[in-house]
């Protein structure tokens, strides 16, 4: 299961291990989190084990003054959320080209990177 919003994914190398070294925004693993338990998906502690899981798996990032910046640039259009914006500027840092996230529109772009919903009828 991954989780819901805003996981970045695809640097520009091309094996597994160059994609993870890349990095991950950290936003999106609470977000699992809280939608995991809010929807009752499954139990906490269950949902904190999954999380903590890819957080080994997958080296993650912070966001950079620059990041943060860029977030605010994008936010402040109305075009997107801030929070959603600081999630696109951390992944494109981090060298990703694409943002899975049911959040934004599938097959839009933000910060030079692709967003993909992969539960969008389109995403077969």
């Amino acid at each position: 299961m991954l989780p819901e919003s805003g996981i970045a994914l695809r640097s520009k190398s091309s094996t597994a291990r160059s994609r993870a070294s890349a990095g991950l925004p950290c936003k999106p693993w609470g977000e699992f989190y809280v939608a995991a338990t809010r929807k009752g998906i499954m139990p906490s502690v269950d949902a904190a084990a999954q999380a903590a899981d890819w957080l080994e798996l997958f080296p993650t990032v912070a966001a950079s003054a620059a990041a943060i910046r860029a977030a605010l640039a994008d936010s402040a259009t109305g075009r997107v959320s801030y929070w959603d914006a600081l999630l696109v500027a951390t992944a494109a840092e981090a060298g990703c080209r694409i943002v899975l996230t049911e959040d934004m529109s599938d097959g839009s772009a933000l910060g030079g990177l692709r967003i993909h919903n992969p539960f969008a009828a389109s995403a077969g």
